[in-house]
């Protein structure tokens, strides 16, 4: 399969993703899913129509995706990211929504010359209304940014910074901190 889009992870951030995408337009044959859960996989399977393996060690030798998208719990990626290598080098662009993972980070698990993109989705983007920042490494081309930009867009608004460390700011500011403004309004009203 030729340029297919690759969502390694589909819980609830990568299924709005997906759900995004499949929703403005995206052919699901196009798309491969990564996703060990047996229950999780037949869901996304049922619901969606696109393929989903277990692992990536079942694509075809001759895959060379378009994008491969981490949407998986950070502490995963540490066994989860190398596994994506082989497609390093050539024209696959790398996005995660992992929080607190660096560019470098992917440098090291990937190639020093793959072309990655690190976001940041606030909660919003569950529903489609988040904001994401985002960051590109130097080896992202205008083409691989465009791409990525569209399928940030499937979830709200999209910022892109200069600046890799204006990400974790962005996790304060956007995610951590409503969430405590949020717990704050919950202990308020349950005290009343």
């Amino acid at each position: 399969m030729a340029d297919p889009r690759i969502l390694v992870g589909c819980g609830k951030m990568g299924g709005a993703l997906l759900s995004g995408w499949i929703e403005r337009g995206a052919d699901p044959q196009s798309l491969i899913v990564i996703e060990p859960a047996v229950e999780a996989a037949e869901a996304v399977r049922a619901a969606h129509g696109v393929r989903v393996e277990a692992d990536p060690g079942s694509l075809v030798a001759d895959t060379d995706p378009e994008v491969v998208i981490f949407a998986v719990k950070p502490q995963g990626l540490d066994d989860i990211a190398p596994l994506y290598a082989g497609f390093s080098g050539g024209a696959t662009v790398f996005l995660s929504i992992a929080a607190g993972k660096t560019i470098e980070f992917f440098e090291n698990a990937l190639d020093t010359g793959a072309a990655i993109v690190r976001t940041m989705p606030n909660t919003p983007a569950a529903v489609g209304r988040g904001i994401t920042a985002a960051f590109a490494n130097p080896h992202v081309g205008a083409r691989q940014r465009a791409l990525c930009q569209e399928l940030l867009e499937a979830v709200g608004e999209v910022v892109w910074v200069d600046n890799e460390g204006l990400l974790d700011a962005v996790t304060a500011v956007s995610g951590s901190g409503p969430a405590y403004v949020f717990l704050l309004i919950e202990c308020l009203a349950e005290a009343g």
